[in-house]
């Protein structure tokens, strides 16, 4: 029965789903010299920039450190860019909702498709840097589907909860601009976390950022599988994250006409 329904619903709203991940994709770049490349250099700048800065003034003792941070710089991205887009997306299309009906989530998750294809350029700076490296890309990097399909359907849920409550509360992005900040330095993106206080541990376990980056670290700086933990946590993230965001978005969004 649920399999039916998401093919019913596929085959009604995908050509729609397709056609907004489009618009979006090409707004973004609209006149734009260099187009989507900019999903290439953007990382590689921001790589640059903080590798100079990082490795020279703190010396982090991280072997391939520049893929440790590129690696960590393309996940996070990510996730800010993607929950950022999708946390306006209700509001930027109220004219479209008034006049045409569909699932209000295809609108958040066309924002999160839309960025998702900006990931996958920024995900082949991260080869390239991984190639220049001279490290090896073993039969273990196939575990990356895994780690960022959790990361993905964590999006997901919390685009969900964001487009929610920006809805109701406008002041919504301007928090979540500050909550950005500081998720990005409790997360080690840029410094190794074994400089991390103890009392720091329980904060990393309950960073779902830092379990996903962690993830696909080991599988590009180890040759290795995570350890079986490690997989449970991010479906737990990932589950957790999209039964929450579907729930309170499910339960509000016969009400957004009322607040747009």
């Amino acid at each position: 029965m649920l399999k039916n329904t998401g093919l019913t619903y596929y085959k009604k709203y995908g050509f729609l789903l397709a056609q907004l991940v489009e618009r979006d994709f090409k707004t973004k770049y609209r006149r734009s010299v260099l187009g989507v490349l900019w999903s290439l250099l953007n990382p590689l700048l921001i790589m640059t920039v903080q590798y100079m800065v990082f490795s020279t003034l703190f010396r982090f003792d991280i072997p391939n450190y520049a893929v440790y941070l590129l690696s960590g710089i393309v996940i996070f991205n990510f996730m800010s860019e993607a929950t950022s887009q999708a946390m306006t997306c209700i509001i930027q299309n109220a004219s479209l909702i008034n006049k045409v009906y569909m699932p209000k989530y295809i609108y958040p998750f066309s924002r999160v498709l839309s960025c998702g294809v900006n990931f996958l350029f920024s995900l082949v700076a991260l080869y390239i840097v991984i190639i220049v490296s001279g490290m090896k890309i073993t039969y273990h990097h196939i575990a990356l589907l895994y780690g960022i399909s959790c990361l993905i359907i964590f999006i997901c849920g919390l685009s969900l909860l964001l487009a929610s409550l920006m809805v109701f509360f406008r002041d919504t992005q301007f928090l979540y601009s500050i909550v950005l900040t500081i998720w990005t330095y409790i997360t080690p993106i840029f410094y190794p976390e074994s400089i991390l206080p103890p009392q720091m541990k329980l904060l990393m376990e309950l960073n779902p950022m830092y379990h996903f980056i962690r993830f696909i670290r080991v599988i590009i700086l180890n040759n290795g599988f995570p350890d079986p933990l490690a997989w449970v946590y991010c479906a737990i993230f990932a589950v957790v994250a999209l039964i929450f965001g579907s729930l309170i978005f499910k339960k509000t969004q016969n009400n957004f006409i009322l607040y747009l």
